[in-house]
């Protein structure tokens, strides 16, 4: 997981362009890769219309080329084609002049007419580095044509901001054709919504320059983490699968209770909640295979921190925002052993960030969402740059939660998950993220790879669940994930 000839590589659009001069230096004209990549959307095209009207919108760069080949083979195939032209042909250079020269039919202005009689539009005016909003002109007139005609995106809607996944007046597209690999717009919101579908067409670009292009983001996938999945050993033993502990809220119950139940349903060998004497009954009662520790005093905790057999810990859910839980979370990130951070645990810290960065010693995992980010971290930027710099900043794995979820180290390594059905956003769904980590954490899973592979099976659970989730489903789905992960043979 460090090149680009990793199929779930995102690059950034100076990657791309620099894949693309490498693939030009090798040997293969840029004429031929713009040949490539328009036929991957005119393929697409045909793949799932018949025959029709379309317009194709073409720009004054190399997306406009892209669009001058789509034209050509529609309408070698049939299909009644008008093309509109941003700008005058003259104007056109390179290898879009040349497509452009090649294309035997009318070119029209950009006028609202050029959509009469289409039912169907290719948007090639602008691709991911456009870094300017669209003109008005554009802009409406990509909206007239997405409120009344499917439309189809050459490498990114009109407007898109490649890197970030932002908008800059760009309207949705019901199919998005990329080439090589995807770029940060792809798989972030509002971007990824924005795309539609999104289909990944090889153009060409050989495995020796991928190979040569050092990635560092990823779509969250399986084969990213798969084989670093704790393996059950024949001589395993519920010692040797790791002890998670969890301080335990109270009169909030709830969150860390279903915080441990994930932990033990992904694997941690034993599953310990500490909890306030007063405490007891209600998780006793609620509890079998969880063991529940009363403390009679917050600092209780230490004590019980000593035990060298607890292999990972977590705090937060249903803390409360208090002295204790900022002293008990020190205490276990004195212990130098991995320890997650999440809800109560994070915001107690608003007032002095610092002194939680100044306390880590060994891996530690924080799980904000955007609310609780802002209250340590710079907020400032795209998701992306947003999780990096905080991750950097506070030496932790960052999961900056959300519909987009993005998982970042402090060595610049980012994971964007794509996964997550809407049925997420219920109450106490986080809390049980929490507690899959935790579980991979105690069975000695790298707090990266965990954070990601936690992320990605929580939306998987979800999505097998399907409508009517409730955040405590979850811990009982993960069985079914975890039986096809182990059927599925790695990339």
């Amino acid at each position: 997981m460090s090149r680009a000839s990793d199929p779930t590589a995102l690059l950034n659009v100076t990657q791309m362009e620099q894949a693309d001069r490498l693939t030009i230096a090798g040997g293969i004209s840029g004429r031929s890769l713009m040949q490539n990549a328009g036929s991957a959307v005119a393929r697409e095209v045909m793949s799932r219309w018949s025959a029709r009207p379309v317009t194709v919108l073409c720009g004054p760069g190399n997306n406009g080329g892209d669009g001058f080949v789509v034209a050509a083979i529609l309408a070698a195939h049939g299909w009644p084609v008008r093309l509109g032209l941003l700008g005058s042909a003259d104007r056109l250079r390179g290898d879009a002049a040349l497509h452009a020269a090649r294309w035997t039919g009318p070119i029209e202005a950009l006028t609202g007419g050029i959509l009469d009689g289409a039912e169907l539009v290719v948007d090639a005016l602008f691709g991911s580095g456009l870094s300017r909003a669209l003109s008005a002109e554009v802009a409406d007139l990509l909206a007239e044509a997405a409120s009344r005609l499917p439309l189809v995106a050459v490498d990114v809607p009109s407007g898109l901001m490649g890197d970030t996944g932002e908008s800059l007046g760009a309207v949705r597209s019901q199919l998005t054709v990329t080439f090589t690999r995807k770029k940060p717009a792809h798989v972030l919101l509002p971007g990824r919504e924005l795309c539609g579908t999104t289909v990944l067409a090889d153009i060409g670009t050989p495995a020796t320059v991928l190979e040569a292009i050092e990635a560092h983001s990823w779509e969250n996938d399986p084969c990213l983490w798969r084989q670093a999945l704790p393996a059950l050993a024949a001589a395993a033993n519920k010692y040797t699968r790791g002890h998670a502990l969890l301080a335990g809220g109270y009169p909030t119950t709830g969150a860390a209770r279903m915080a441990a139940r994930a932990a033990a349903r992904v694997g941690a060998g034993l599953t310990t909640i500490a909890v306030p004497e007063a405490g007891l009954p209600a998780y006793a009662a609620a509890l079998t295979s969880i063991m529940v520790r009363p403390l009679t005093r917050p600092e209780d905790l230490g004590s019980l921190l000593e035990d060298k057999r607890f292999t990972a810990f977590l705090i937060g859910p249903g803390a409360g925002v208090s002295e204790a839980t900022r002293a008990q979370a020190l205490a276990m990130l004195r212990t130098g052993r991995p320890v997650l951070l999440d809800a109560d645990a994070i915001t107690v810290f608003a007032p002095q960030p610092q002194t939680l960065f100044d306390a880590l010693r060994g891996a530690c995992v924080i799980t904000p969402h955007d609310g609780e980010f802002a209250r340590l971290f710079d907020a400032s930027g795209d998701k992306l740059t947003r999780a990096r710099r905080a991750a950097r900043t506070s030496g932790a794995v960052i999961v900056l939660k959300g519909a987009d979820t993005v998982i970042a180290a402090p060595d610049g390594r980012a994971i964007v998950n794509t996964n997550a059905p809407p049925t997420l956003a219920t109450g106490g769904a986080g809390d049980v993220l929490g507690g899959m980590i935790l579980g991979l954490l105690a069975q000695g899973m790298d707090h990266f790879l965990a954070a990601a592979a936690a992320v990605w099976m929580h939306g998987a659970a979800a999505a097998d669940f399907g409508p009517g989730l409730l955040a405590e489903d979850l811990p009982d789905l993960l069985p079914g994930v975890l039986r096809r992960l182990a059927r599925v043979e790695p990339r």
